[in-house]
């Protein structure tokens, strides 16, 4: 792809950094962009500065937040013992969009996945489990994805905090295996949140 302006190359180049976006995408959107008002450009980049060095990841939870606390730790409605885990926030809002869920969250920010160096140290894991040790969690959620690295989570995670009297489950699976929570449709999983299984179970499948 040849361009007229070193400028327009770089612009294209890194939009095309984005998942989903080839260069052929890239370079409408760039193109797009130069054809609206100064101010929509500088308002998009001004957004994504704001956003990139202002935002917070909650110390509870770890989900993304303006504050230290997010909302759904901070809301006092909120049913404190029960926990879901799952990967990252588009995750929570999955699972928030079904209104069927009033516990808390803990995201992971992954998989575990040895292939892609990722490993329990990488993920926010030893938080979950010092949750666990205070004892006020009675039943922790596993909601990852059913690929193999999700089940891979799960099971660790099973096994660090299986000798403490907790409850442990898991998402019926009304979501297809290998399927992405974040694609599921809102009415199969909220049902598979309310007919979560015991963890236990999911392990003789």
């Amino acid at each position: 792809m040849e361009f007229s302006s070193k400028l327009l190359e770089s612009a294209v180049y890194e939009m095309s950094q984005l998942p989903g976006v080839g260069k052929r995408t890239a370079l409408r959107l760039v193109l797009h962009l130069l054809r609206q008002p100064e101010t929509q450009t500088h308002h998009l980049a001004e957004a994504l500065l704001t956003m990139r060095d202002t935002i917070k990841f909650c110390k509870k939870c770890h989900n993304i937040s303006d504050v230290d606390l997010c909302e759904i730790c901070a809301n006092p409605n909120r049913d404190t013992t029960l926990v879901c885990v799952v990967e990252d926030i588009r995750d929570v809002m999955a699972i928030e969009s079904t209104s069927q869920y009033k516990g808390l969250y803990h995201v992971l920010g992954g998989k575990i996945s040895p292939l892609d160096g990722i490993g329990p140290q990488e993920l926010n894991i030893y938080s979950l489990i010092e949750k666990v040790k205070e004892g006020e969690v009675k039943e922790v959620i596993f909601a990852l994805s059913s690929t193999m690295e999700g089940d891979t989570t799960n099971f660790y995670i099973y096994k660090q905090i299986e000798t403490y009297t907790i409850q442990t489950s898991t998402i019926a699976r009304g979501i297809s295996v290998g399927d992405e929570l974040e694609y599921a449709d809102e009415v199969t999983l909220g049902r598979s949140i309310l007919h979560r299984i015991p963890f236990e179970s999911s392990l003789k499948n």
